[in-house]
């Protein structure tokens, strides 16, 4: 175990961090004695450090905590005032904070009575303002003796051993993947799932059975007994369906306390975790609607997540959240705080409305190389996996790949599958957004609509023997279209993209979110379904750029397959074919870039027929105008 004590100089941490090591039989380590020779020279004259003198300070610590934890633990006497500094040394998954608190008074008078220390007096008010002091851990006045403190710590620990860190609802495919990842990081993690007669009955226990590796697993069909086995405050996650999330929220409130945190972990509308947020701040519970994103392998493995609500519930539960998640090229967390109220939501919805086109479009160039290039599973497979290798890559890409090449018996599984596509909605609340907040969302919603159209099977094929296709004549070149069309499969990925950071920018401008695009396209560079070589690029695109088709990462790539797109979707509307979200992406990408459009003569007619006025090019903007288009003289 690692054991820091924190606090500003003067509370102690010394005296009862060596004592509470003796008492434990672990080394005792003072974070002052890792102080490089500057730093210490500048305490010395009465100089208050700055976060850039830390830095290298806290890095090294952080190095030390990971060798500590490998060789037995520690008990570690640290200042760590700031929460980013307590973020940089939470570098392993088991560490107890130790919080010394006390008046001003006392603590000066410590001060001036300590000899030969470099921290002087003058120093503690600069530290006193500094200091955030945590809601989490253990808290302890330093009025207490030392002994005395040392044997609170001593009772705390061991009610602590009786409890667990963290409580997760709902045991689904997701839930029970993301319990044990949680476990598998050696955290304490107490399960409840409801019990329905007949339907859902003791899930949880059955979940503990059939896992019996790992011992930091314990499982609850009672809520009073779940939430009475986790320390506090109580971290609990939501893994349930949107719908039963207000009904879960009334049954635990009963037996909850303040600044207890509930995580929503589901696909709930934004809208409704803002509501949320704002109730249970009434009664001092924090809230965090959060998205997840990586399915089943993901939850299991380290999934993308997306926290939004209180800003103070996150920072108490942002080292689970960066422990279970994936992890970026850097090694860094795919996890981020995205905003207040309903941002991580609304961030996930429209995740999921990219992807929606995402697979869409991947439907479509899969089916023109079965039906325009006759081409079979395995070579069209073949062919995407030439993609994958390149800066084509994503995720998406990747399973398709595996799919074109899973056989039933002789033939392939993929045959056999019936050609509706089902949604869970989520997709279809990103357009109902776009509509709201007036933004162009071209394809993503055609993708929603094409499997609503997929959904017609019965009308499709009556249909399809009315209007049957003839008379479809390949291209000439193969090879040269297959070419064709891997960039226009890149020109349409870019346009989604940018359709949908586009609704997020607009909604977050809304809100006043002041959402970090860079930094949620990092988060999506992996643990995510629409995670890429592409998300990857983005990451440095919106550092300098606030739309992806106006970068210059992307112009040049866009003014050559831009052609291709149109060619390849040209060539496949005119032999027969539905590209739904190619031909909107094309229609998007054009319309976006012409300076002069038809839509004067929309204003126009709109003002004949009601009188809704229009703006001129020639006068002031803001200003409005309406004509008499018709002549009264006029038969």
């Amino acid at each position: 175990m690692i054991l820091i004590l924190m606090g500003v100089s003067g509370c102690g941490k010394t005296t009862v961090g060596q004592k509470l090591a003796a008492q434990l039989g672990l080394p005792f380590q003072d974070a002052d004695n890792f102080h490089p020779k500057a730093n210490i020279e500048k305490m010395k004259a009465g100089i208050s450090l700055t976060d850039e003198d830390r830095l290298p300070w806290l890095n090294d610590l952080a190095a030390n905590i990971r060798k500590w934890e490998q060789t037995g633990g520690a008990v570690l006497a640290c200042s760590a005032l700031k929460e980013s500094y307590r973020k940089i040394l939470q570098c392993v998954p088991q560490i107890t904070w130790i919080f010394l608190d006390g008046s001003r008074d006392i603590i000066l008078k410590r001060l001036q009575n300590r000899k030969a220390h470099f921290m002087t007096s003058t120093l503690l008010d600069s530290q006193l303002e500094t200091l955030e002091k945590p809601d989490y851990g253990l808290h302890f006045d330093i009025a207490l003796n030392p002994d005395q403190i040392v044997q609170e710590i001593l009772i705390k620990m061991n009610q602590m051993k009786s409890t667990s860190e963290f409580g997760l609802i709902g045991l689904g495919v997701m839930g029970k993947s993301l319990a044990l990842n949680l476990a598998d990081k050696n955290v304490t993690v107490s399960v409840y799932n409801r019990h329905i007669p007949g339907k859902e009955e003791e899930i949880a226990g059955k979940f503990i059975a059939d896992n019996p590796s790992f011992k930091n697993l314990k499982g609850f069909d009672k809520l009073e007994d779940f939430v009475q086995s986790l320390e506090k405050p109580r971290k609990i996650l939501l893994m349930i369906y949107a719908g039963a999330v207000d009904s879960q929220i009334e049954e635990l409130i009963p037996f909850l306390e303040a600044n207890d945190v509930i995580i929503d972990g589901g696909n709930s509308f934004y809208k409704d975790t803002s509501l949320r947020a704002q109730l249970l701040e009434h009664i001092n519970i924090h809230f965090l609607g959060t998205g997840i994103s990586g399915g089943e392998e993901g939850a299991r493995k380290g999934p993308s997540i997306m926290p939004g609500g209180s800003s103070k519930a996150y920072i108490s539960v942002s080292k689970y959240l960066d422990l279970i998640s994936a992890k970026d090229k850097n090694g860094k967390a795919c996890s981020s705080y995205i905003g207040s109220g309903g941002a991580g939501h609304f961030v996930k919805m429209v995740h999921n409305g990219i992807e929606y086109a995402e697979m869409q479009a991947l439907s479509e160039v899969y089916f023109l190389m079965l039906n325009f290039l006759k081409l079979s599973a395995k070579e069209i497979s073949e062919i995407l996996k030439t993609w994958q290798s390149d800066d084509t890559g994503s995720y998406l890409l990747e399973i398709t790949i595996d799919i074109l090449q899973k056989k039933e018996g002789d033939g392939l599984l993929l045959d056999q599958i019936l050609d509706q596509a089902e949604q869970k909605g989520t997709g279809g609340l990103s357009v109902t957004a776009a509509l709201e907040y007036g933004v162009p969302y071209s394809s993503l919603s055609e993708a929603v609509m094409a499997r609503f159209l997929s959904a017609l099977k019965e009308k499709r094929v009556r249909a399809a023997n009315l209007y049957a296709r003839e008379n479809i004549i390949p291209p000439a070149n193969s090879e040269e279209f297959i070419s064709r069309l891997r960039n226009a499969y890149q020109a349409v990925r870019i346009i989604n993209h940018d359709i949908g950071f586009n609704l997020m920018r607009q909604a977050s401008d809304h809100h006043q979110w002041q959402l970090n695009f860079s930094e949620i396209a990092r988060i999506w560079s992996n643990g995510c379904i629409i995670r890429s070589e592409l998300m990857e690029e983005l990451v440095e695109v919106f550092k300098t750029a606030e739309t992806i088709l106006c970068s210059t990462h992307i112009v040049p790539k866009m003014k050559t397959w831009q052609h291709d797109l149109s060619y390849c979707t040209a060539q496949g509307l005119q032999n027969g074919f539905a590209l739904p979200v190619l031909s909107a992406a094309l229609n998007y990408f054009l319309s976006y870039t012409t300076a002069e459009s038809g839509a004067n003569l929309i204003q126009a007619q709109r003002d004949y027929f009601g009188a809704h006025t229009y703006q001129r090019k020639d006068q002031p903007a803001g200003q409005y105008f309406h004509t008499q288009w018709k002549s009264q003289t006029d038969d």
